[in-house]
């Protein structure tokens, strides 16, 4: 595994904001890492670049403990804070060199480094600008590229399109998926429509606990306990005859229901009762199904 977490425990005072969390990331693979705000993701990604130390536990990266090898194990992380603090006065290019020298490489290797990591994050256009002057999308594009140059193994990118515009969002997915192609990226984020786009596993938090810990297609699974449809109808009618057929009903007004079962063709089972009844449906669509419903059930009340 990239990331291994054990049993990870951070106490601020008499708050867990980490609580015995345990999960992997897999080489190669992008992972969602979802909680709502105050979960603890924030503070599991800072100890995992060793910004902030544990009350107890481990974070061991490419077989790394971050704790007791902190600088070798920076050396292979690239990280995109939340906050993404950058120095607005300074040139794109007179950054991105300041933080490729910071890795020691020399000055050819530096120039190498800035231009491509330029090219990679789609900076070629506003590279002689000072970083003030950006919009945020261009931003996070330059804090990303600080996350890239050192040539990391371990992507950690904290809220990476937070903020930004649709067609921003967009764009920065674009580079997550062009950079992670040989790289082990983990990512938190409140996107559903992002872990979809991108993501291979999700790892979902709660008050600091895990909740869930698999690969998005077994995720994705959970949706069959929510499957059902909405019908409405051009006037009231009595659902009676819904119930006594096995489905489950509930009533959203005299003219608009959500209908669930356990049979196989639940379509057509309904579209048998209400042919039947000769009601006048005007729509029956898909009940539920999104991954939002899947994180609301996870991380609602106590974990």
């Amino acid at each position: 595994m990239s990331i291994q977490v054990d049993n990870l425990l951070k106490i601020y005072g008499l708050q867990r904001a980490v609580d015995n969390l345990s999960f992997e990331v897999p080489k190669g693979k992008i992972t969602g890492f979802l909680g709502p705000n105050g979960a603890g993701k924030s503070t599991t990604m800072k100890i995992a670049t060793g910004y902030i130390l544990p009350t107890a536990g481990q974070v061991i990266v490419n077989g790394i403990d971050v704790v007791a090898h902190p600088l070798e194990a920076k050396r292979i992380i690239g990280y995109l804070p939340e906050h993404n603090p950058l120095y607005f006065d300074m040139y794109i290019k007179e950054y991105l060199r300041f933080v490729a020298k910071s890795y020691g490489f020399d000055k050819a290797k530096v120039n190498r480094k800035v231009a491509e990591t330029i090219e990679l994050v789609g900076l070629e256009l506003e590279h002689k600008k000072k970083i003030g002057a950006l919009s945020k999308g261009y931003r996070q594009r330059v804090g990303l590229g600080q996350a890239l140059i050192g040539e990391p193994e371990v992507l950690i990118l904290d809220e990476p399109t937070s903020g930004l515009d649709p067609n921003q969002i967009v764009e920065i997915r674009e580079v997550i998926k062009q950079v992670s192609q040989d790289r082990t990226v983990i990512l938190s984020t409140h996107i559903m429509q992002e872990v979809e786009a991108l993501c291979d596993k999700v790892v979902v938090i709660n008050k600091g606990k895990l909740v869930a810990d698999e690969a998005l297609h077994t995720f994705k699974k959970r949706l069959t306990r929510t499957s059902g449809f909405v019908l409405s109808f051009e006037s009231d009618i009595d659902p009676t005859p819904l119930v006594n057929a096995g489905f489950v009903v509930e009533k959203q007004s005299p003219t608009s229901f959500i209908v669930d079962g356990s049979t196989a063709n639940l379509r057509s089972g309904i579209m048998a009762v209400i042919t039947e009844n000769d009601w006048p449906l005007t729509s029956l669509t898909q009940s539920g199904g999104s991954l939002e419903e899947i994180f609301q059930d996870l991380t609602k009340g106590e974990s």
